[in-house]
Protein backbone atom coordinates (compact mmCIF):
# COMPACT_ATOMS: atom_id res chain seq x y z
CA UNK A 1 0.00 0.00 0.00
CA UNK A 2 1.88 3.22 -1.25
CA UNK A 3 -0.07 5.29 1.62
CA UNK A 4 -0.75 2.96 5.04
CA UNK A 5 -1.69 6.24 7.04
CA UNK A 6 -4.91 6.82 4.82
CA UNK A 7 -7.87 7.06 6.96
CA UNK A 8 -9.87 3.94 6.06
CA UNK A 9 -13.48 4.84 4.57
CA UNK A 10 -15.27 1.59 4.83
CA UNK A 11 -14.94 -1.55 6.31
CA UNK A 12 -16.35 -5.65 5.33
CA UNK A 13 -16.09 -9.14 5.63
CA UNK A 14 -14.90 -9.87 2.58
CA UNK A 15 -14.07 -7.80 -0.25
CA UNK A 16 -13.96 -9.52 -4.18
CA UNK A 17 -11.94 -7.71 -6.97
CA UNK A 18 -13.70 -8.39 -10.52
CA UNK A 19 -17.25 -8.50 -11.37
CA UNK A 20 -17.55 -11.05 -14.13
CA UNK A 21 -19.01 -14.14 -13.75
CA UNK A 22 -16.40 -16.17 -11.00
CA UNK A 23 -16.19 -12.60 -9.62
CA UNK A 24 -20.20 -12.17 -9.00
CA UNK A 25 -20.16 -15.80 -8.02
CA UNK A 26 -17.67 -15.68 -5.36
CA UNK A 27 -19.65 -12.95 -3.85
CA UNK A 28 -23.04 -14.55 -4.24
CA UNK A 29 -21.91 -17.68 -2.32
CA UNK A 30 -20.32 -15.98 0.20
CA UNK A 31 -22.64 -13.50 1.05
CA UNK A 32 -24.85 -17.04 1.66
CA UNK A 33 -22.25 -17.31 5.09
CA UNK A 34 -23.91 -13.79 6.32
CA UNK A 35 -21.03 -12.20 5.43
CA UNK A 36 -20.40 -8.43 4.51
CA UNK A 37 -19.53 -8.59 0.74
CA UNK A 38 -18.42 -5.72 -1.51
CA UNK A 39 -17.37 -6.63 -4.96
CA UNK A 40 -15.19 -4.07 -6.68
CA UNK A 41 -14.37 -3.99 -10.74
CA UNK A 42 -13.56 -0.75 -13.12
CA UNK A 43 -16.20 -1.67 -15.46
CA UNK A 44 -19.74 -2.77 -15.04
CA UNK A 45 -20.60 -6.28 -14.24
CA UNK A 46 -20.45 -9.00 -17.23
CA UNK A 47 -18.81 -6.35 -18.92
CA UNK A 48 -14.91 -7.67 -19.52
CA UNK A 49 -14.57 -11.60 -20.76
CA UNK A 50 -17.98 -12.54 -19.32
CA UNK A 51 -19.95 -10.64 -21.94
CA UNK A 52 -18.57 -11.76 -25.67
CA UNK A 53 -17.96 -15.55 -24.61
CA UNK A 54 -19.51 -18.62 -26.20
CA UNK A 55 -22.11 -19.11 -23.94
CA UNK A 56 -21.77 -22.45 -23.15
CA UNK A 57 -22.23 -24.72 -20.02
CA UNK A 58 -19.39 -26.85 -21.00
CA UNK A 59 -19.47 -29.62 -18.33
CA UNK A 60 -17.58 -31.83 -20.84
CA UNK A 61 -14.40 -29.39 -20.93
CA UNK A 62 -12.48 -31.39 -19.35
CA UNK A 63 -9.75 -31.85 -21.84
CA UNK A 64 -6.78 -28.92 -22.10
CA UNK A 65 -5.98 -26.57 -24.78
CA UNK A 66 -2.70 -28.62 -23.81
CA UNK A 67 -2.16 -31.46 -26.57
CA UNK A 68 0.71 -33.56 -27.01
CA UNK A 69 0.02 -33.08 -30.66
CA UNK A 70 0.50 -29.70 -30.69
CA UNK A 71 4.65 -30.36 -31.23
CA UNK A 72 3.29 -31.85 -34.27
CA UNK A 73 1.04 -29.84 -35.22
CA UNK A 74 2.62 -26.06 -34.56
CA UNK A 75 4.17 -25.54 -37.70
CA UNK A 76 1.22 -25.29 -39.90
CA UNK A 77 -1.06 -24.11 -37.03
CA UNK A 78 0.82 -20.64 -36.68
CA UNK A 79 1.54 -19.84 -40.21
CA UNK A 80 -1.06 -20.12 -41.49
CA UNK A 81 -4.14 -17.91 -41.97
CA UNK A 82 -6.73 -20.39 -41.41
CA UNK A 83 -5.45 -21.63 -38.70
CA UNK A 84 -7.83 -21.35 -35.42
CA UNK A 85 -4.17 -20.66 -33.42
CA UNK A 86 -2.60 -17.54 -33.75
CA UNK A 87 1.02 -16.51 -31.86
CA UNK A 88 2.29 -13.24 -32.02
CA UNK A 89 6.26 -13.97 -32.04
CA UNK A 90 7.51 -10.72 -30.74
CA UNK A 91 5.36 -11.33 -27.72
CA UNK A 92 6.07 -15.02 -27.25
CA UNK A 93 9.75 -14.22 -27.02
CA UNK A 94 9.38 -11.36 -24.17
CA UNK A 95 7.33 -14.04 -22.26
CA UNK A 96 9.08 -17.44 -23.05
CA UNK A 97 8.82 -18.88 -19.86
CA UNK A 98 5.57 -19.27 -19.84
CA UNK A 99 5.58 -20.60 -23.87
CA UNK A 100 7.72 -23.36 -22.56
CA UNK A 101 6.08 -23.88 -19.31
CA UNK A 102 2.85 -24.51 -21.39
CA UNK A 103 4.93 -26.86 -23.75
CA UNK A 104 6.49 -28.82 -20.83
CA UNK A 105 2.07 -29.52 -20.26
CA UNK A 106 1.87 -31.07 -22.99
CA UNK A 107 3.03 -34.52 -22.51
CA UNK A 108 0.65 -37.17 -21.89
CA UNK A 109 0.99 -37.80 -18.81
CA UNK A 110 0.65 -33.74 -17.74
CA UNK A 111 -2.47 -33.77 -20.24
CA UNK A 112 -4.14 -36.96 -17.96
CA UNK A 113 -3.51 -35.51 -15.08
CA UNK A 114 -4.60 -31.59 -16.15
CA UNK A 115 -7.94 -33.40 -17.29
CA UNK A 116 -8.41 -35.29 -13.89
CA UNK A 117 -8.43 -32.15 -12.03
CA UNK A 118 -10.76 -30.38 -14.54
CA UNK A 119 -13.05 -33.44 -14.33
CA UNK A 120 -13.02 -33.19 -10.28
CA UNK A 121 -13.62 -29.56 -10.92
CA UNK A 122 -16.24 -30.42 -13.78
CA UNK A 123 -17.97 -31.84 -11.21
CA UNK A 124 -19.21 -29.44 -9.16
CA UNK A 125 -20.49 -26.78 -11.85
CA UNK A 126 -24.35 -28.01 -11.02
CA UNK A 127 -23.72 -27.75 -7.33
CA UNK A 128 -22.57 -24.42 -7.91
CA UNK A 129 -24.79 -22.86 -10.62
CA UNK A 130 -28.22 -24.08 -9.97
CA UNK A 131 -28.52 -22.17 -6.72
CA UNK A 132 -27.23 -19.05 -7.83
CA UNK A 133 -29.38 -19.17 -10.77
CA UNK A 134 -32.70 -19.64 -8.40
CA UNK A 135 -32.01 -17.91 -6.17
CA UNK A 136 -31.49 -14.26 -8.83
CA UNK A 137 -34.33 -15.37 -10.71
CA UNK A 138 -32.42 -15.64 -13.64
CA UNK A 139 -33.56 -18.85 -15.13
CA UNK A 140 -34.72 -17.05 -18.66
CA UNK A 141 -31.15 -16.19 -19.29
CA UNK A 142 -30.39 -19.86 -20.35
CA UNK A 143 -31.91 -21.77 -23.38
CA UNK A 144 -34.81 -23.94 -23.15
CA UNK A 145 -32.84 -26.21 -25.99
CA UNK A 146 -30.37 -28.47 -24.47
CA UNK A 147 -27.30 -30.34 -26.14
CA UNK A 148 -24.50 -28.67 -27.39
CA UNK A 149 -22.69 -30.37 -31.04
CA UNK A 150 -19.04 -30.78 -32.25
CA UNK A 151 -19.15 -31.29 -36.05
CA UNK A 152 -16.17 -32.13 -37.52
CA UNK A 153 -15.85 -31.47 -41.15
CA UNK A 154 -12.80 -34.14 -42.04
CA UNK A 155 -12.75 -37.89 -40.95
CA UNK A 156 -9.07 -36.71 -40.05
CA UNK A 157 -9.95 -34.51 -37.74
CA UNK A 158 -12.57 -36.40 -36.17
CA UNK A 159 -10.00 -39.54 -35.66
CA UNK A 160 -7.73 -36.84 -34.19
CA UNK A 161 -10.05 -36.17 -31.36
CA UNK A 162 -10.76 -39.79 -30.88
CA UNK A 163 -8.69 -39.81 -27.62
CA UNK A 164 -9.96 -36.79 -26.36
CA UNK A 165 -13.74 -38.13 -26.88
CA UNK A 166 -12.80 -41.16 -25.00
CA UNK A 167 -11.26 -39.05 -21.97
CA UNK A 168 -14.75 -37.17 -21.85
CA UNK A 169 -16.63 -40.27 -22.12
CA UNK A 170 -14.52 -41.21 -19.08
CA UNK A 171 -15.33 -38.53 -16.84
CA UNK A 172 -19.36 -38.71 -17.38
CA UNK A 173 -20.24 -36.80 -20.52
CA UNK A 174 -23.06 -38.23 -22.40
CA UNK A 175 -22.11 -38.29 -26.10
CA UNK A 176 -24.10 -39.37 -28.80
CA UNK A 177 -22.73 -39.49 -32.32
CA UNK A 178 -24.76 -38.70 -35.44
CA UNK A 179 -24.43 -38.63 -39.25
CA UNK A 180 -23.96 -35.33 -41.28
CA UNK A 181 -28.06 -36.28 -42.11
CA UNK A 182 -29.67 -36.93 -38.95
CA UNK A 183 -27.23 -33.63 -37.34
CA UNK A 184 -29.00 -31.62 -40.18
CA UNK A 185 -32.38 -32.45 -39.88
CA UNK A 186 -32.03 -31.04 -35.92
CA UNK A 187 -30.16 -27.86 -37.39
CA UNK A 188 -30.61 -27.43 -40.97
CA UNK A 189 -28.96 -23.81 -40.74
CA UNK A 190 -26.32 -25.47 -41.04
CA UNK A 191 -25.01 -25.52 -44.74
CA UNK A 192 -21.27 -27.01 -44.56
CA UNK A 193 -20.30 -30.52 -45.39
CA UNK A 194 -19.87 -32.67 -42.54
CA UNK A 195 -17.82 -35.62 -41.61
CA UNK A 196 -19.44 -36.47 -37.77
CA UNK A 197 -20.93 -34.61 -35.35
CA UNK A 198 -20.58 -35.07 -31.35
CA UNK A 199 -23.91 -34.65 -29.37
CA UNK A 200 -23.31 -33.41 -25.38
CA UNK A 201 -26.17 -34.53 -24.34
CA UNK A 202 -27.91 -32.32 -21.20
CA UNK A 203 -25.76 -29.22 -21.95
CA UNK A 204 -27.39 -26.31 -21.33
CA UNK A 205 -26.44 -22.43 -22.55
CA UNK A 206 -26.75 -18.97 -21.93
CA UNK A 207 -28.91 -16.61 -24.43
CA UNK A 208 -27.27 -13.73 -22.87
CA UNK A 209 -23.93 -14.13 -20.52
CA UNK A 210 -24.12 -11.00 -19.36
CA UNK A 211 -27.74 -10.34 -17.55
CA UNK A 212 -26.89 -13.31 -16.05
CA UNK A 213 -24.08 -11.74 -14.03
CA UNK A 214 -26.29 -8.68 -13.70
CA UNK A 215 -28.57 -10.92 -11.86
CA UNK A 216 -26.06 -11.89 -9.83
CA UNK A 217 -25.19 -8.64 -8.54
CA UNK A 218 -28.77 -7.24 -8.20
CA UNK A 219 -29.42 -10.30 -6.29
CA UNK A 220 -26.12 -9.14 -3.95
CA UNK A 221 -27.58 -5.57 -3.66
CA UNK A 222 -31.05 -6.91 -2.60
CA UNK A 223 -29.49 -8.71 0.28
CA UNK A 224 -27.51 -6.11 1.87
CA UNK A 225 -24.03 -6.25 -0.52
CA UNK A 226 -22.28 -3.35 -1.91
CA UNK A 227 -20.94 -3.20 -5.64
CA UNK A 228 -18.84 -0.23 -6.13
CA UNK A 229 -17.50 0.42 -9.86
CA UNK A 230 -13.47 1.01 -8.93
CA UNK A 231 -10.38 -0.70 -9.89
CA UNK A 232 -8.38 -1.91 -7.22
CA UNK A 233 -4.64 -0.33 -7.25
CA UNK A 234 -3.05 -1.79 -4.26
CA UNK A 235 -3.87 -4.29 -1.47
CA UNK A 236 -1.76 -4.45 1.58
CA UNK A 237 -2.60 -7.72 3.93
CA UNK A 238 -1.52 -8.02 7.43
CA UNK A 239 -2.45 -10.13 10.49
CA UNK A 240 -5.94 -8.84 10.72
CA UNK A 241 -6.93 -8.80 7.31
CA UNK A 242 -6.28 -6.64 4.33
CA UNK A 243 -6.61 -3.20 3.49
CA UNK A 244 -7.90 -1.92 -0.13
CA UNK A 245 -7.05 1.25 -2.10
CA UNK A 246 -9.01 2.16 -5.15
CA UNK A 247 -8.84 4.00 -7.78
CA UNK A 248 -10.47 7.10 -6.05
CA UNK A 249 -8.00 7.19 -3.61
CA UNK A 250 -10.04 5.60 -0.47
CA UNK A 251 -9.55 2.94 1.41
CA UNK A 252 -11.26 -0.07 2.45
CA UNK A 253 -10.51 -2.69 4.83
CA UNK A 254 -11.91 -6.09 4.98
CA UNK A 255 -10.89 -9.80 6.73
CA UNK A 256 -10.58 -11.59 3.62
CA UNK A 257 -9.92 -10.60 0.16
CA UNK A 258 -10.51 -12.42 -3.03
CA UNK A 259 -8.63 -12.07 -6.08
CA UNK A 260 -11.22 -13.18 -8.82
CA UNK A 261 -10.04 -10.50 -11.39
CA UNK A 262 -9.48 -13.06 -14.47
CA UNK A 263 -6.70 -11.83 -16.96
CA UNK A 264 -5.75 -8.84 -14.91
CA UNK A 265 -5.48 -10.21 -11.89
CA UNK A 266 -2.19 -10.04 -11.85
CA UNK A 267 -1.90 -6.55 -12.17
CA UNK A 268 -2.99 -5.78 -8.40
CA UNK A 269 -0.08 -4.72 -6.62
CA UNK A 270 0.62 -6.27 -3.22
CA UNK A 271 -1.54 -9.37 -3.41
CA UNK A 272 0.98 -12.00 -4.61
CA UNK A 273 -0.67 -12.58 -8.21
CA UNK A 274 1.38 -10.39 -9.54
CA UNK A 275 4.30 -13.12 -9.02
CA UNK A 276 2.02 -15.94 -10.79
CA UNK A 277 2.88 -17.29 -14.53
CA UNK A 278 -0.98 -15.68 -15.57
CA UNK A 279 -0.88 -15.26 -19.02
CA UNK A 280 -4.25 -14.33 -21.52
CA UNK A 281 -5.45 -16.68 -24.47
CA UNK A 282 -7.04 -13.79 -26.46
CA UNK A 283 -10.37 -14.62 -27.89
CA UNK A 284 -12.93 -12.77 -30.58
CA UNK A 285 -16.04 -13.10 -31.55
CA UNK A 286 -18.12 -11.76 -34.21
CA UNK A 287 -21.89 -11.30 -34.61
CA UNK A 288 -24.71 -11.21 -36.69
CA UNK A 289 -27.49 -9.52 -34.84
CA UNK A 290 -30.98 -10.81 -37.18
CA UNK A 291 -29.75 -14.46 -37.67
CA UNK A 292 -30.31 -16.33 -34.02
CA UNK A 293 -33.00 -17.85 -35.79
CA UNK A 294 -30.09 -20.06 -37.90
CA UNK A 295 -29.49 -22.62 -35.06
CA UNK A 296 -31.24 -23.74 -32.06
CA UNK A 297 -28.18 -25.13 -29.77
CA UNK A 298 -24.49 -24.06 -29.88
CA UNK A 299 -22.33 -25.93 -32.74
CA UNK A 300 -18.58 -25.88 -32.67
CA UNK A 301 -16.67 -26.87 -35.62
CA UNK A 302 -13.64 -28.79 -34.02
CA UNK A 303 -10.95 -27.81 -37.03
CA UNK A 304 -11.95 -24.06 -36.90
CA UNK A 305 -11.66 -23.90 -33.54
CA UNK A 306 -14.71 -21.67 -32.23
CA UNK A 307 -18.81 -22.00 -31.30
CA UNK A 308 -21.39 -20.68 -33.07
CA UNK A 309 -24.76 -19.97 -30.34
CA UNK A 310 -27.65 -18.32 -30.78
CA UNK A 311 -28.34 -15.89 -28.44
CA UNK A 312 -30.74 -13.22 -27.72
CA UNK A 313 -28.59 -10.80 -29.43
CA UNK A 314 -28.56 -13.04 -32.37
CA UNK A 315 -25.64 -15.68 -33.96
CA UNK A 316 -22.57 -15.54 -32.03
CA UNK A 317 -19.12 -16.66 -33.67
CA UNK A 318 -16.90 -17.03 -30.39
CA UNK A 319 -13.27 -18.75 -29.92
CA UNK A 320 -9.94 -19.11 -31.67
CA UNK A 321 -6.81 -18.54 -29.90
CA UNK A 322 -4.60 -15.97 -30.01
CA UNK A 323 -1.11 -15.31 -28.08
CA UNK A 324 -0.25 -11.84 -28.00
CA UNK A 325 -1.29 -10.83 -24.28
CA UNK A 326 -3.35 -7.67 -22.89
CA UNK A 327 -1.57 -4.83 -24.74
CA UNK A 328 -1.65 -5.42 -27.99
CA UNK A 329 -4.61 -4.17 -30.82
CA UNK A 330 -7.12 -6.41 -32.19
CA UNK A 331 -5.92 -8.30 -34.73
CA UNK A 332 -8.11 -8.11 -37.75
CA UNK A 333 -6.81 -10.86 -39.44
CA UNK A 334 -8.66 -13.02 -36.44
CA UNK A 335 -12.03 -10.90 -37.12
CA UNK A 336 -11.76 -11.99 -40.98
CA UNK A 337 -10.92 -15.81 -40.29
CA UNK A 338 -14.17 -15.67 -38.05
CA UNK A 339 -15.78 -13.93 -41.40
CA UNK A 340 -14.97 -17.03 -43.51
CA UNK A 341 -15.78 -19.56 -41.22
CA UNK A 342 -19.05 -17.99 -40.95
CA UNK A 343 -19.60 -17.77 -44.48
CA UNK A 344 -18.31 -21.57 -45.36
CA UNK A 345 -20.40 -22.83 -42.21
CA UNK A 346 -23.21 -20.73 -43.19
CA UNK A 347 -23.46 -19.95 -46.28
CA UNK A 348 -23.28 -16.05 -47.61
CA UNK A 349 -25.02 -14.63 -44.44
CA UNK A 350 -23.62 -10.50 -45.27
CA UNK A 351 -20.72 -9.23 -42.72
CA UNK A 352 -21.55 -8.89 -38.95
CA UNK A 353 -22.48 -6.00 -37.37
CA UNK A 354 -20.95 -6.27 -33.84
CA UNK A 355 -16.97 -7.82 -33.34
CA UNK A 356 -15.31 -8.08 -29.85
CA UNK A 357 -11.56 -9.38 -28.69
CA UNK A 358 -11.67 -11.03 -25.01
CA UNK A 359 -9.22 -12.12 -22.65
CA UNK A 360 -9.35 -15.42 -21.17
CA UNK A 361 -7.03 -15.46 -17.77
CA UNK A 362 -4.57 -18.61 -18.95
CA UNK A 363 -2.01 -20.44 -16.50
CA UNK A 364 0.46 -22.74 -18.52
CA UNK A 365 -1.21 -25.86 -17.24
CA UNK A 366 -4.67 -24.74 -17.92
CA UNK A 367 -6.10 -25.34 -14.28
CA UNK A 368 -7.03 -21.94 -12.57
CA UNK A 369 -5.78 -21.04 -9.04
CA UNK A 370 -8.30 -21.71 -6.07
CA UNK A 371 -7.01 -21.37 -2.31
CA UNK A 372 -4.92 -18.37 -0.30
CA UNK A 373 -2.26 -16.25 -1.80
CA UNK A 374 1.25 -16.78 -0.62
CA UNK A 375 1.80 -13.59 1.20
CA UNK A 376 -1.39 -13.85 2.81
CA UNK A 377 -4.03 -16.47 4.18
CA UNK A 378 -6.10 -13.33 4.66
CA UNK A 379 -5.83 -13.13 0.43
CA UNK A 380 -7.68 -16.11 -1.43
CA UNK A 381 -7.44 -15.94 -5.23
CA UNK A 382 -9.82 -17.59 -7.70
CA UNK A 383 -8.80 -16.60 -11.11
CA UNK A 384 -7.00 -18.61 -14.77
CA UNK A 385 -10.25 -20.31 -15.28
CA UNK A 386 -9.37 -20.37 -19.30
CA UNK A 387 -12.19 -21.16 -21.39
CA UNK A 388 -14.40 -22.49 -18.99
CA UNK A 389 -15.53 -19.53 -16.52
CA UNK A 390 -18.95 -19.45 -17.05
CA UNK A 391 -18.79 -23.13 -16.65
CA UNK A 392 -17.28 -23.26 -13.12
CA UNK A 393 -18.05 -19.67 -12.02
CA UNK A 394 -20.46 -21.00 -9.42
CA UNK A 395 -18.26 -23.87 -8.37
CA UNK A 396 -15.17 -21.88 -7.62
CA UNK A 397 -17.75 -19.77 -5.52
CA UNK A 398 -19.22 -22.19 -3.68
CA UNK A 399 -15.14 -23.50 -2.63
CA UNK A 400 -13.95 -19.89 -1.66
CA UNK A 401 -17.35 -19.79 0.62
CA UNK A 402 -16.05 -22.92 2.27
CA UNK A 403 -12.55 -21.43 2.62
CA UNK A 404 -13.98 -18.10 4.06
CA UNK A 405 -15.79 -19.73 6.18
CA UNK A 406 -12.84 -21.78 7.28
CA UNK A 407 -15.03 -25.73 6.32
CA UNK A 408 -12.90 -28.07 4.81
CA UNK A 409 -14.16 -27.71 0.70
CA UNK A 410 -15.64 -31.51 -0.50
CA UNK A 411 -12.57 -31.78 -3.28
CA UNK A 412 -8.92 -31.44 -2.58
CA UNK A 413 -7.94 -28.12 -4.07
CA UNK A 414 -3.77 -28.73 -3.45
CA UNK A 415 -4.04 -29.04 -7.52
CA UNK A 416 -5.19 -25.63 -8.17
CA UNK A 417 -3.34 -24.07 -5.25
CA UNK A 418 -0.47 -21.29 -6.18
CA UNK A 419 2.29 -22.60 -4.63
CA UNK A 420 2.37 -25.69 -7.78
CA UNK A 421 4.29 -23.62 -9.68
CA UNK A 422 7.44 -23.45 -6.88
CA UNK A 423 7.72 -27.13 -7.77
CA UNK A 424 8.02 -27.15 -11.73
Amino acid sequence: MRNPDRIISDKFDVAVVGAGIVGASIALWVQQERKKVLLLDGQAPGSATSYGNACTVATYACVPINSPSIFRRLPKLIVSTSSPLRIDWWYALSHLPWHLAFLRNCTNARVNAISHNLATLLQLTHAGLDPLVKLSGAGHCFSAEQGIYYVFSSADGYRAARKETEARRRYGSAITELSEAEFKQREPGVTMPIYRVLLFEGTKFLRNPKKLVEHYVDQLIRDGGTFRQQQVLAVSPDAGGVNVELENKTVIRCDKLVIAAGAWSGEISGSGAENLPLDTERGYHIQFSDLGHLLRSPVAWVEGGFYATPMELGLRLAGTVELAGLQNKPNQGRVDYLIRSAHKMFGAIGMPDDTWLGFRPTFPDALPVIGPSPRSANILFAFGHQHVGITLGGATGKLIADLVSNRQPEIDLSPFGAERFNRH
